[in-house]
């Protein structure tokens, strides 16, 4: 299967075509009252869901954030799910949560932590923004934003609690972490790029009315 499902790709139109009805945010103030409006919003998005590998607590008896990996994404060397896709499941996810087989392909949280070789260190505000504005890398001129990630919903928002997400990410301690390529084939990816242009185009044409 090399196609995102539709009703994913209905759910991100009606999501997108709110985009540019969604109310201004209040300029946050510099400096402290931005990275905490960034430290909020990364907290109530659940970016640490899926960015920060699990371990398990023995003494609550269940998996939990590993925190001094805050946010660095999936391991380097870490295990793809052991399981394969049957039936109608459409996601295998691994022993960190930080792996998921797909029907498309295997794929891995980013690295969202400053450093600069394997994370957002070499990032600039603008690449951040446009990135979730396009649902794609660097800026919009890389490959798409797979899913799981919802970047779809993450565009929803202002360019100033984009600005505020990408100044707290910024803050926060830089993890060296080389998280693996996605293992989605080009066909897939390509189809999925394409995708997301539809979506986005549809967006759009609601916007113009």
């Amino acid at each position: 299967m090399s196609h995102v499902p539709a009703r994913l790709l209905f759910a991100a139109a009606v999501t997108l075509s709110a985009c540019s009805t969604r109310p201004a945010a209040p300029a946050p103030n510099a400096g402290a009252d931005r990275l905490a409006r960034g430290r909020l919003l990364v907290s109530i998005g659940g970016c640490n869901d899926c960015h920060t590998p699990m371990k398990f607590d023995p003494e609550l008896g269940m998996p939990v954030p590993d925190m001094t990996r805050m946010l660095s994404g999936h391991p380097a060397g870490g295990p793809d799910p052991a399981s394969t896709l049957s039936g109608h499941d459409m996601a295998a996810i691994g022993p960190t949560f930080t792996s998921f087989r797909l029907p498309f392909g295997v794929v891995y949280p980013a690295n969202l932590t400053p450093d600069r070789d394997t994370g957002l260190g070499g990032w600039t505000e603008e690449m951040f923004v446009r990135a979730v504005r396009t649902g794609r890398h660097m800026g919009g001129s890389g490959r798409p934003i797979l899913p799981p990630m919802p970047w779809m919903t993450l565009a929803q928002q202002s360019d100033e609690d984009l600005k505020a997400i990408f100044a707290y990410l910024q803050s926060v301690p830089a993890i060296r972490n080389d998280v693996p390529a996605p293992k989605v084939p080009d066909a897939a990816m390509e189809a999925i790029a394409a995708s997301y242009d539809k979506v986005l185009a549809r967006a759009k044409g609601h916007a113009a009315r």
